[in-house]
């Protein structure tokens, strides 16, 4: 079993490192918050009282954070994680960042001898809480063939997306077609209502036909025809508005770096904008469609 350090206890980095415990590892965390300090604490890790002693004498560092700014103050800054770990220690970061940002920290730690993964994640919190995230890998194959067993007491799939940085490029490309899917399916929904289409009778057509996606099938925006949706729930959030609008803002960043054109990306970066600009940032992605109705 493997001694970790776990930096960054939110929403899905406590369960993330509940269930590394489950499995038998040894966990120290750090959080900026000492109530989720303390949680790790109390399902058996131990509290550290910094990021720094959190990666000291770790085998294993995962980072779980909110931004590429604090990846790269947390690794690269004055007692950093970079300043910290010993040699062979292999570094994961499941932050959902920049690209520029996961290649700049991946190599620096290159520059120290460290082997370093970015590796975001898809599932929301139900999934960090059941062990059942996808993660989306970046870095060289040695580090991906170590890092695998570690990442699969977290998660039930597994991608190797590439060298450095394509991981979080993979997590950016995934949540824009997810953003504009679940915007269509919206808008789709409401015209539905408007025409005097029965919500039941427009998914159990588009479910079974071209209209066929995720969005429509495993997170449905209107309450009733997935029972486990957040629809249901008046879209209680398994995966916020603003973690929604923050992801297509990077794939944005992304296309103009690239010179690639995304006007449909663009433009769902601009709905949720609008939906976040209302108050609706807590809310669930899936919410958008009360922007679109009007709500």
């Amino acid at each position: 079993m493997a001694r970790i350090g776990f930096i960054g206890l939110g929403n899905m980095g406590l369960p993330m490192a509940q269930n590394l415990l489950k499995a038998g590892h040894s966990v120290q965390g750090f959080d900026m918050s000492q109530v989720q300090v303390d949680a790790l604490a109390g399902s058996g890790g131990t509290a550290a009282a910094s990021a720094k002693a959190a990666a000291t004498g770790a085998e294993i560092v995962i980072t779980m954070l909110p931004a590429g700014q604090h990846v790269r103050e947390v690794y690269l800054g004055a007692g950093g994680v970079l300043s910290a770990v010993a040699a062979g220690t292999l570094l994961i970061d499941s932050s959902t960042i920049d690209v520029e940002s996961a290649r700049a920290v991946a190599s620096a730690a290159a520059a120290k001898g460290l082997a370093m993964l970015d590796a975001p994640v898809s599932g929301g919190t139900g999934g960090a809480q059941a062990g059942t995230l996808t993660f989306m890998v970046g870095g060289p194959d040695d580090a991906f063939a170590r890092g695998k067993p570690i990442l699969e007491t977290m998660g039930k799939t597994i991608v190797h997306a590439g060298g450095a940085g394509n991981g979080q490029a993979a997590k950016i490309c995934n949540n824009m077609i997810l953003g504009v899917s679940m915007i269509a399916v919206s808008e789709a929904f409401v015209l539905a209502e408007k025409l005097g289409l029965d919500a039941q009778k427009l998914f159990d057509i588009s479910s079974k036909s071209s209209g066929q996606c995720w969005s429509m099938t495993s997170y449905c925006p209107v309450p009733g025809p997935v029972p486990a949706s957040p629809a249901n729930r008046d879209y209680q959030a398994g995966f916020t508005a603003a973690m929604m609008l923050k992801d297509l803002k990077l794939a944005q960043d992304a296309a103009k770096a690239a010179g690639a054109d995304t006007p449909l990306g663009a433009d769902a970066a601009k709905v949720y904008g609008r939906f976040v600009e209302a108050g609706e940032g807590a809310r669930d992605f899936s919410g958008v469609i009360r922007y679109i109705r009007g709500i």
